[in-house]
């Protein structure tokens, strides 16, 4: 019998893409939710609330593996405590999560919160994954059409990212749910370092737009970390293959 797989933040950008391949490969879903959403194409959602662990131990009763995808701004420690204390109790097998890369080293709340997160996995007594991931293509798109809405756009001197495309991220999450626990794995990150410059004049390009970009200074412990590129992994982790250019080609007419 097929293993039963709970997903948190499976209606996201990235647990849309997850889902169905964890379907195709004959596992029975189920789906935690803030929202309600009516059951359909094998997959069961039930309604809950990680952040005031609301719902969290109906989503966990009978389940053998966790993906744990749901995050936000705020609360992400409080969420995964949450989960994995109903996890721990319903007698789950596998507890896998998606963090990021610099979760460990850049000194801004939501990195910290991640890391959070990720001892609240380690330290639960479930047996766990984590991949830590770049940032998706898709988050970068948003920053960009943000920014190209300003006359000048402000570009932080030493800022670099390494997209990654969220359907490579989705591929090695299940591939890791499907596998055996295998704690902190290599970070998975996009096949090129880009300067925040880079990628908007990339965007503008593509939306055939014309913007001044005026080179600023980034300040603080922030500042000195993100030019120290303690938020990329140069060495040692998986590589996936669509680059920027490639993503905008298909996302922006």
């Amino acid at each position: 019998m097929a293993a039963s797989i709970l997903v948190t933040g499976g209606t996201g950008t990235l647990g849309r893409l997850v889902v169905p391949l964890l379907r195709a490969a004959g596992h029975e879903v189920r789906v935690l939710t803030r929202h309600a959403h009516a059951p359909g194409d094998g997959i069961t959602y039930v309604t809950g609330d990680l952040v005031k662990g609301e719902g969290v131990e109906e989503a966990v009763a009978g389940v053998d593996t966790v993906l744990h995808l749901a995050g936000g701004p705020k609360g992400d420690a409080e969420a995964a405590g949450h989960l994995v204390r109903a996890a721990g109790q319903a007698g789950v097998r596998h507890l896998v999560y998606i963090s990021v890369i610099g979760a460990d080293r850049v000194p801004l709340g939501w990195f910290r919160s991640k890391l959070a997160a990720e001892r609240a996995v380690a330290e639960s007594g479930i047996p766990w994954t984590t991949l830590r991931a770049a940032q998706f293509h898709d988050l970068v798109l948003t920053m960009a059409e943000k920014m190209a809405k300003l006359p000048v756009l402000p570009v932080p001197g030493g800022l670099r990212f390494q997209p990654v495309d969220a359907r490579e991220v989705a591929a090695r999450l299940a591939e890791l749910t499907l596998g055996e626990p295998a704690g902190l794995v290599a970070d998975l990150a996009g096949p090129k370092v880009y300067g925040m410059g880079e990628l908007n004049r990339g965007y503008l390009k593509a939306r055939g737009k014309h913007r001044l970009l005026m080179p600023v200074r980034m300040p603080g412990k922030a500042g000195r970390a993100y030019r120290a590129g303690e938020n990329l992994t140069l060495d040692g982790a998986l590589v996936g293959e669509r680059t920027w250019e490639e993503f905008l080609a298909e996302r922006v007419r």
